[in-house]
Formats: structure tokens, C-alpha cells, sequence
């Protein structure tokens, strides 16, 4: 455990939603009032040390045996808004995306075939018994996807680059990314076919509707701002791409929505090549 606690987690980025305390019902809303208080919080980094340390033992843990307490604490205008971290529901759900990430021999020497049949039974049985159950946080590796760049606006950017201390992060309220992104997929419906991009806009703007009108959403590079250069970070403005090239198809002006387009593929082309570097 210390092994694992010592070192930096990197290479994932967050889309995550934080709702105001009126969203949870009792008794969750006191435990969340109660845990907003404390003087010192986990961060995103100590989430992802607690979830390596359970694959350590043998056979691993393939996902926690029981929900976790925590969540991430902000404070927007004044109200208190919590993003549970809901550990042990995203873990039975990543489990479903991990054929696409790894060779069957690793995943197999990862996670044994027995010691995920058994997570995923635990899963369906739990499903049956919290239908209405959706995590506040979703996760990617080595990139962040287009579709949540559409949330965002570029003056809700914010980086900080320190000694040893990265951040860049959006953070928008909700109403303005339901906005942006009912006015991005009518865009790309009314002047493309309908393709992954459209598909993913559906898809998480369905996930947005699932929460409080008045929480915000935050989109956070995460452990990819150890993957980059200080240099690459600050050019970074993806979501400037993103909204450059949508508003150049609403004119119609397809050659500059292409243009836009190649500067954020090659940026995060670049990105997801680094997972095979040596």
C-alpha cells in the first residue's frame, strides 16, 4: 500500500458534476453536509491510489466491496456543491469497457476471468435493486473526448502551472452546457450526417438531464497534464477548436470548420500516441 500511495497517478481525465445539497435526499444530504466540513479532503489522485491498491493483493479486487463515502467538494456562488465519487458503481461499469483497452492474456493476468464473472454477477444483482443509479463522474484515458469540449466555453478555462502542481480544468453551470450542447447537435444534425460525435452529444447530454439545473460541470484534465509539456498546455484550447469549428458549420463555412477540426485531432492524436511510446 505504500508503494502504490507514494507515486503519482496520471493519464485520466474527468467530466464530473457537482450538485447543490438540496439535490440528495436524507439521510445522504446530512452525511455530504457533515463531509463538507472537514479541513482536509481527498483529491482525485488519492481516488485512483485507493483503486490500484486493491488490484496489489492476489486475486485483486476487482471492484470495492462496499460504495465509497467520499466525494469532491465545491463552492459555487456561495452553495456547497458535492460530486460523489460512487467508486464502487463506476468500477462495475468500467469493467464493460476494458476488452477494448487490453489484449485478452493481459486482462486476463490483470484481472482473472473468475475474479471478474464474479463482479459482474455482483453488479447485475445490485442493478436490479438501483435501477434509477448513475455515476457523477465519467472517466477517460489519454484523451478527453470531443463531445465534452462542447460543454465549455474558452473563457471558463482555467490553468495553473507551479512547482510540481499542474491544473487546467472548465467549469461551467449546468444550464449553460445543456444550452451549448442542444445548440451544438442541432448544428451538426441540420449540416452532417449523423455520426459518433452526434451520437456522444445525445448520449451525454441524456446523462446531464439526470441531475440538478443548478449544478455545475466541470471538466478535468486530470492526470494528463503529467503526460504534456507546460508549453503544450498553455496552447492548449481545445474547446475554442470545438466551438470555432461548429459555429464555421452553422455559416456554413466547411473549409474553416476543417481546419478547426485537424488542429484538435492532431493535438489529441498526439496525446493518445504517447500510450504506446516507450
Amino acid at each position: 500500500m505504500s508503494v502504490v500511495s507514494s507515486v503519482l497517478v496520471p493519464y485520466a481525465s474527468y467530466l464530473r458534476v457537482y450538485e447543490p445539497l438540496a439535490a440528495f435526499r436524507e439521510p445522504e444530504r446530512s452525511h455530504w453536509t457533515r463531509y463538507a466540513q472537514r479541513t482536509k479532503l481527498p483529491t482525485a489522485q488519492d481516488e485512483l491510489r485507493r483503486s490500484l491498491a486493491d488490484l496489489v493483493p492476489t486475486p485483486p479486487v476487482a471492484v470495492p466491496v462496499h460504495e465509497s463515502g467520499d466525494a469532491f467538494i465545491a463552492l459555487v456562488d456561495g452553495v456547497v456543491c458535492v460530486c460523489p465519487w460512487r467508486t464502487r458503481m463506476r468500477g462495475w461499469m468500467a469493467m464493460s469497457e476494458l476488452g477494448g483497452l487490453f489484449p485478452a492474456t493481459v486482462l486476463d493476468a490483470v484481472l482473472p476471468p473468475v475474479v471478474r464473472g464474479q463482479a459482474e454477477a455482483d453488479y447485475e444483482r445490485w442493478a436490479e435493486r438501483n435501477p434509477d443509479a448513475r455515476p457523477w463522474i465519467r472517466t477517460t484515458v489519454w484523451h478527453v473526448p470531443v463531445r465534452w469540449f462542447v460543454l465549455f466555453d474558452d473563457e471558463e478555462r482555467e490553468y495553473v502551472s507551479g512547482a510540481g502542481d499542474r491544473l487546467l480544468r472548465y467549469r461551467t453551470p449546468m444550464v449553460q452546457a445543456r444550452r451549448r450542447l442542444a445548440r451544438a447537435l442541432r448544428t451538426l444534425r441540420e449540416t452532417i450526417d449523423e455520426g459518433p460525435l452526434t451520437e456522444g452529444l445525445v448520449e451525454v447530454g441524456r446523462w446531464l438531464e439526470e441531475f440538478h439545473p443548478r449544478a455545475m460541470v466541470e471538466l478535468d484534465y486530470g492526470g494528463l497534464v503529467h503526460a504534456l509539456s507546460g508549453e503544450q498546455l498553455a496552447a492548449d484550447r481545445s474547446a475554442a477548436d470545438v466551438a470555432e469549428g461548429i459555429a464555421a458549420l452553422r455559416s456554413g463555412d466547411g473549409d474553416a470548420a476543417g481546419i478547426a477540426y485537424g488542429r484538435l485531432a492532431d493535438r489529441w492524436r498526439a496525446v493518445r500516441d504517447l500510450q504506446s511510446s516507450n
